[in-house]
């Protein structure tokens, strides 16, 4: 058995709206990637995703692009070192992300779901998938925020 969550919310936007907020890097770094994102979640792609609390960029290998459906990612997974170290530590293994995007109400409203699993069945790997589900429930919310509202609700938060 691995360590995997899943989190999830219901954004008042139609599904293409929603998907675009997270697959454009242009979007997502008005939201969640702190600072910035490069290049284009689309199948094959390898982009960057920076983040202010944390310090250099993130590889995120794009493995699967569904218009409109799914986004498939994998990462280095990020285990600290110890209690007041570097959070970002590199532990040499992969996370497999999974976005799911659903329509509701007609259309209306979409359904968000983020799913990461593959952390090891460590002390480490528990606390780091802990970290993980804590950020992209925050993701889900800054997208939420961002798109129904036009707000960022991580400005500032970080820097």
């Amino acid at each position: 058995m691995e360590l995997e969550f899943e989190v999830s919310t219901r954004i008042a936007r139609p599904v293409h709206e929603v998907f675009e907020a997270v697959a454009d890097p242009a979007r997502l770094s008005t939201y969640f990637t702190t600072g910035g994102a490069v290049g284009r979640l689309e199948t094959g792609a390898t982009v960057q995703w920076a983040f202010a609390e944390f310090p250099g960029a993130f590889p995120v290998e794009v493995i699967e692009v569904v218009q409109d459906e799914r986004i498939v990612l994998r990462w280095a997974a990020s285990e600290g070192a110890s209690e007041g170290g570097d959070p970002a530590v590199d532990a040499g293994y992969l996370t497999t992300v999974t976005m799911t995007f659903q329509p509701l109400d007609d259309g209306a409203r979409t359904l968000v779901r983020i799913a990461e699993a593959g952390w090891r069945q460590t002390p480490e790997g528990l606390k780091a998938s802990y970290g993980n589900c804590m950020g992209w429930s925050q993701m889900l919310s800054a997208l939420k925020a961002r798109v129904e509202y036009d707000i960022n609700l991580r400005d500032g938060a970080y820097r």
